[in-house]
């Protein structure tokens, strides 16, 4: 049956990285498609389109470099355990579950960079999908399992710089007025994840070689989105007006575009002398 198999394969001259590619491409479609279909019922169309549907730029280039990465060098032929590997991952990916999805995708890239004898460009392919997968799902499940301490965090930092007090993720607005929640979907983690995600991506695509240095350079990214972010929501603490001029799709613009300049900013500090070397 493989024989027959691989023989077809190799009939429509289907290589290892394009079936590699495929099942990327069929994961992160079904997980971006789930992520959008909630966003939509949970904003509207319109709200949902101004937020990109809730899903990153930094997420969605990284996919792109990630799977062209794969694509790159298409030689190889399949194997048979490849074969196996997809036939147990198509089911997982058919799921109507957008975390399934990044999961399929988690145990692909596991799979290439420790049990095949892959090229170098799909190694760093996968290396950056990899790391997509955090944001979209593995960062998400950090944030169950430690949700009140994180949350408690950024109430604590928020009730710092408005000179207020908290309690758990409640912060009392700066003119007394009322108090201000800190709901998952306005947490430093996500932020975080996301600088990280870019500094992958960014190093990965000028082939970085890795440093002792490079743990400061992200430590960068990363405190510099978390000040973003606690400011943004320090200004929503100002006052109930200022929470309901500033809480609003279009609003998180401004924010969002800061944080991406600054974490790109950042990583492409950290690796320009790879960057213009290969340049």
């Amino acid at each position: 049956m493989y024989q027959s198999a691989q023989a077809a394969i190799k009939a429509l001259r289907f290589t290892r990285s394009e079936l590699f590619a495929s099942l990327y491409i069929l994961a992160a479609a079904n997980g971006l498609a789930a992520k959008m279909i909630l966003s939509v019922r949970r904003l509207g169309w319109m709200d949902a389109a101004v937020g990109t549907f809730e899903v990153s730029v930094i997420v969605l280039a990284a996919l792109f470099v990630g799977i062209s990465l794969v694509l790159a060098d298409r030689k190889g032929d399949i194997h048979l355990a490849d074969l196996v590997v997809a036939m147990v991952l198509l089911p997982v990916i058919a799921l109507p579950i957008g975390a399934m999805s990044w999961l399929a995708v988690t145990m692909l890239c596991l799979y290439v960079l420790f049990f095949t004898q892959a090229t170098e460009s799909q190694n760093r392919g996968a290396v950056i999908l990899l790391a997509a997968t955090v944001p979209m799902l593995w960062s998400r499940l950090l944030f169950d399992l430690f949700a009140n301490f994180i949350l408690s965090v950024d109430a604590s930092l928020v009730g710092w710089m408005l000179g207020t007090h908290r309690n758990g993720n409640i912060v009392e607005f700066a003119d007394r007025s009322g108090t201000l929640a800190i709901f998952p979907s306005c947490s430093s983690l996500a932020s975080v994840s996301l600088a990280l995600l870019c500094w992958v991506t960014i190093s990965e695509s000028v082939q970085h070689e890795r440093r002792a240095q490079d743990i400061l350079w992200c430590l960068l990214a990363c405190s510099s989105v978390v000040a973003v972010n606690v400011i943004r929501i320090s200004l929503m603490g100002l006052s109930s007006a200022h929470y309901e001029m500033l809480h609003t799709p279009l609003a998180e613009i401004v924010p969002n575009v800061i944080v991406l300049l600054l974490i790109v900013a950042i990583s492409v500090l950290g690796v320009r002398r790879d960057a213009l070397f290969r340049a």
